[in-house]
Order: C-alpha cells, then structure tokens, then sequence
C-alpha cells in the first residue's frame, strides 16, 4: 500500500516579503508551486489547508512581549528586527500562517489523515529566539510544533533533524534543557550564527540531547 504524503501550501505564504533581492524571497517558494501544480504532480499528495496560530500556540516559544511587537508591524511598510530579518504589511499574519500550517500538518499525521507530511511555509523560523527575531526568522515554527505535539498528544519523545547550511541557535535553545526533544543539527561552522559547536550538548535534564554534526565549508 502506498504511503499518503501531505503537503501544506498556500499563495498567502508568498505575501510576506524581506526586500528585493533578498535571499529568502516569495520567488524560492512560488518555484515549488509551479512543479507541484503540474499534471504529473496531480493526485500524488494531499492537501493540507494551512490556519493562523493564536497567540497562545505561539506562546509556548515566545514570550508575550515579542508576540506583541511583532503583531505591531501588521499593515507597516517595512519594519527592522534584525539587519537581516525585516516584515512587510502582511509577515505577521503570514508567520502565524507558517505555524498554523505547520501544527496542522502535525496533526494530519497524528490523526492519520496521511502518512507523512512536508511543510512548505514561510517565513521559516529555526534562527527566532524565545524574545527575538534573527536570520530572516519570526517564529520558531519547528520549536512551537514539538510543544504542540507533545502537548496534544502527549507525545515522550521528539526528533528535531535541523539540515541547512546555518545552525538553528533558536531551536536549540528552546530545548536545551529538554530531555523531550533531541535537537540533531548539521551544517557549517564556523558561520552564521556562530553556534553549533561540538561542545554544546545541553544542560542540566537535557545534557546529550543536542547533538551537533559542524561541517568545514564544501563538505559534501
């Protein structure tokens, strides 16, 4: 029997913009739509309608604080958070929009509607702090989902495999004092953000439950 892949998509997460010409561009995302919306893709995924996240979904990450500034750039031209994170009228109900979709890929999964599921939200969220934006990140979407499963489905134990060039510092520190969650993360080091070193493991209750793999650059 077949496996039954969920995708979650949706032209709402193309709204949100850093700047022309910046790397994490509506542009990267609308290129996997195309391919997807093709006749030899039909009928080989199912759709998974994307929500907003409420407040207190987000909350189990972020402080209330944070939550509220960024609600406060909704409908303002171009907001800074960090020199490499920036919103525009429409990233703060996007960003909800990529936590929403991707918690309602958890539970697609969890209650067996499909197999497996492959989230394609943004903007993307493993560089965000508990307080702070950073590395083009608002959200922790990665971070928020595992509260959220473990939360609803009282789930032990979470897996959170982080592949990409940059380490996620933000997903990391959400859980390194969390036996819960195994937090594994390959990419390069020395780089952006400068974390990720063999020597962060955890502490306390979470000790060896971060694993970190650095790589050298064109390691293949």
């Amino acid at each position: 029997m077949s496996k039954r892949t969920g995708i979650v998509q949706d032209q709402r997460y193309l709204q949100h913009s850093a700047g022309a010409y910046h790397p994490e561009s509506p542009q990267r995302l609308a290129a996997v739509h195309a391919m997807l919306n093709t006749p030899t893709m039909a009928q080989k995924f199912v759709q998974i309608t994307p929500r907003e996240a409420t407040h207190k979904e987000i909350e189990m990450i972020h402080v209330p604080p944070y939550v509220e500034d960024i609600a406060e750039t909704a409908g303002k031209d171009r907001v800074y958070l960090d020199p490499y994170t920036s919103t525009s009228p429409e990233s703060y109900e996007t960003a909800k929009l990529a936590v929403g979709g991707l918690l309602n890929a958890i539970d697609s999964v969890m209650q067996k509607t499909v197999d497996n599921v492959f989230a394609l939200v943004r903007p993307p969220g493993h560089h965000a702090e508990y307080d702070s934006a950073a590395g083009f990140c608002i959200f922790n979407n990665a971070a928020i989902g595992a509260l959220h499963a473990i939360n609803k489905y009282n789930l032990k134990k979470i897996l959170i495999v982080d592949w990409d060039l940059h380490h996620g510092n933000g997903t990391q520190h959400s859980f390194e004092d969390d036996p819960r969650v195994l937090y594994f993360s390959t990419h390069q080091y020395p780089y952006y953000p400068g974390t990720g070193s063999l020597q962060e493991v955890g502490r306390g209750k979470g000790e060896g439950y971060t694993i970190n793999v650095p790589l050298s650059v064109g390691a293949n």
